[in-house]
């Protein structure tokens, strides 16, 4: 049986990545291009940061459509189905993270979220299910959500209500196909993110049980865990270093700035 390697883009098995071209998404579209698979680069405005991490892979191609667009999107992904037998795994990975409060959520932030972070990945995750549905080979969907699942607290309000949302389709779609396997995988801090400045990270990501960083290549590699189908589908997993398991007053963000200045942020 010829590896991976020696086999050309419509014969290996292929993976989709949503927001694929820069931070966690390339960390995941890396790890699957190191296993032997096709990948797909969604970008949105990033088409040059996809293009040359499509470059440095043995098998890649990038694919521009805006999940604003819903629409749009499940078009582009009709396309690629149609272009792609070998389609076997869809990451939804791409997600924005801007902040409202508790007392009084942004209407624009709030429909901005829901938008991208679950409307747009819930149906492309129904397109894909339609589209591959004769296809024999196993088949999965990843839904990327957050470790705030699990540990809420009253920051990032609009992002918070739209990862939920996106947390409870997993189980709906994993009881309402039995032709794919949909799972979740629930990041904790990993990369320097909203205003936060790169030293900050030292603090603020070790903010969990094992006080330490949780790397985005352990994120990357429960996505290509995942990928291979040992779990039942409608699980989730948690690459958080036992963060989602603590009960955080507010962002770490806030609790690092504060442990920082010795006092209240």
């Amino acid at each position: 049986m010829p590896s991976h390697d020696s086999l050309e883009p419509n014969a290996r098995p292929a993976v989709l990545v949503t927001g694929g071209a820069t931070r966690i998404g390339a960390a995941i579209v890396r790890r699957f291009a190191a296993a032997g698979w096709h990948v797909v680069i969604h970008y949105r405005a990033s088409a040059q940061a996809a293009q040359a991490l499509a470059a440095q892979l043995p098998s890649a191609e990038t694919l521009g459509f805006d999940l604003a667009d819903d629409d749009a999107a499940v078009a582009a992904i009709t396309m690629l189905a149609a272009r792609l037998p070998a389609w076997r795994s869809l990451v939804n990975s791409a997600s924005i993270f801007d902040y409202d409060g508790v007392t009084e959520l942004d209407p624009a932030t709030n429909r901005t979220a829901m938008q991208i972070n679950a409307l747009a990945p819930a149906r492309l995750a129904q397109a894909f299910i339609a589209l591959t549905a004769t296809s024999p080979a196993l088949r999965t969907v990843i839904n990327v959500t957050d470790m705030k699942i699990e540990n809420t607290n009253p920051d990032f309000f609009s992002y918070t209500m739209s990862k939920h949302a996106l947390a409870a389709t997993i189980g709906m779609l994993a009881k309402g196909n039995a032709r794919v396997r949909v799972y979740g995988l629930a990041p904790g801090a990993v990369l320097a993110s909203h205003d936060q400045r790169e030293e900050e990270t030292e603090i603020s990501h070790k903010l969990n049980l094992l006080q330490r960083k949780t790397g985005a290549d352990e994120i990357a590699d429960a996505a290509l865990f995942l990928s291979s189908g040992a779990l039942a589908s409608g699980q989730s997993l948690f690459i958080d270093s036992g963060q989602h398991l603590m009960d955080q007053p507010r962002d770490v963000i806030w609790l690092a700035r504060e442990q920082a200045q010795g006092g209240t942020a």
